[in-house]
């Protein structure tokens, strides 16, 4: 079974920067495709950024131009760097594994949801 852990959600001011941690276990990562999703109070969890096991990144339009992600498969891990952070990122992010893109699009995941990691980003 697949097992992701995130990490790296604080506060933080407008216009400053997070990089979040996903480290995967219990998987070949270097075969899994990772979606970075976040869920705003109130509202529906949505997919934010992917990356593919070629290496290939895929955003969305919230973060695009803002978001970068990225992944170490020597280190199992997955990361999701947010520059000029705006109030409206306010969420808890959350990672999950899947077999491409279309799959993390039709909630087709390997892990299950956790608490995620909180993203405040506030005066």
């Amino acid at each position: 079974q697949v097992q992701l852990v995130e990490s790296g959600g604080a506060l933080v001011q407008p216009g400053g920067s997070l990089r979040l941690s996903c480290v995967v276990s219990g998987g070949d990562f270097s075969a899994l495709t990772i979606g970075w999703f976040r869920q705003v109070s109130g509202k529906e969890r949505e997919l934010v950024a992917a990356i593919s096991r070629h290496d290939s990144p895929f955003y969305l339009e919230p973060g695009k131009g803002r978001f970068t992600v990225a992944r170490d498969n020597r280190k199992n891990t997955a990361y999701l760097q947010m520059n000029r952070l705006r109030p409206e990122d306010t969420a808890v992010y959350d990672c999950n594994a899947a077999t491409d893109y279309s799959d993390l699009i039709g909630s087709r995941y390997f892990g299950s949801w956790g608490q995620g990691t909180q993203v405040i980003v506030s005066s």
